[in-house]
């Protein structure tokens, strides 16, 4: 099978935008729209874009939407809940990284809020008494003992700290959170030499 040119890819685009522009059918918007939840959850905000970037006419985009939120298919806090455990899970991010990326997703403030406040309650029941800190602590924690070998590596000690406190500045964490984890790991790391 012959691959198709770069005018032929450009024109097949174009034909299929003026197809979804003149669409009509409800059913065939909730159809991409579904085909657009198969791989992951999404936001409102994310559904909107993909649909209306499809160039499906506005009212057919607002009645799927509508129709996927009376399903419980679509469902803001929901959708920021499993992207902050899945952050927490498999790639540690601060506070201040979580609220921008969910910002991008077009999560609004107030929701945010509830699902970090969540979080902070958790990470609190899971210390039970333990004295470790919030959930932004635990996560810089993970994310160092993540990167551990790569930061074991450096010979210096004050050099290992500050590669760590940079890693978790990338990742968004607080400047004090930083400071606290990267001096209390090295600690911990010099102990167990």
């Amino acid at each position: 099978m012959a691959r198709r040119t770069a005018a032929e890819a450009r024109a097949a685009r174009l034909e299929r935008r003026d197809r979804h522009a003149a669409e009509d059918d409800p059913t065939v918007v909730l159809n991409a729209a579904a085909r657009f939840l198969e791989l992951r959850s999404r936001s409102v905000e994310e559904m909107r874009r993909h649909l209306t970037a499809a160039a499906f006419p506005a009212s057919l985009v607002e009645s799927a939407i509508d129709r996927l939120l009376a399903l419980g298919m679509l469902d803001d806090r929901a959708f920021a809940a499993a992207w902050v455990e899945s952050r927490d899970r498999a790639r540690p991010r601060g506070e201040a990284a979580l609220r921008r990326e969910l910002g991008f997703k077009g999560i609004d403030r107030e929701t945010v809020a509830a699902v970090l406040a969540d979080r902070s309650d958790a990470a609190e029941a899971a210390a039970d008494g333990t004295g470790s800190g919030g959930a932004d602590e635990l996560a810089a924690e993970r994310l160092l003992a993540r990167n551990r070998a790569a930061l074991l590596r450096v010979a210096d000690p004050r050099a290992r700290r500050g590669r760590a406190y940079a890693l978790l500045a990338r990742n968004g964490f607080d400047p004090g959170v930083c400071r606290e984890v990267s001096a209390r790991w090295l600690g911990l790391e010099a102990a167990d030499d």
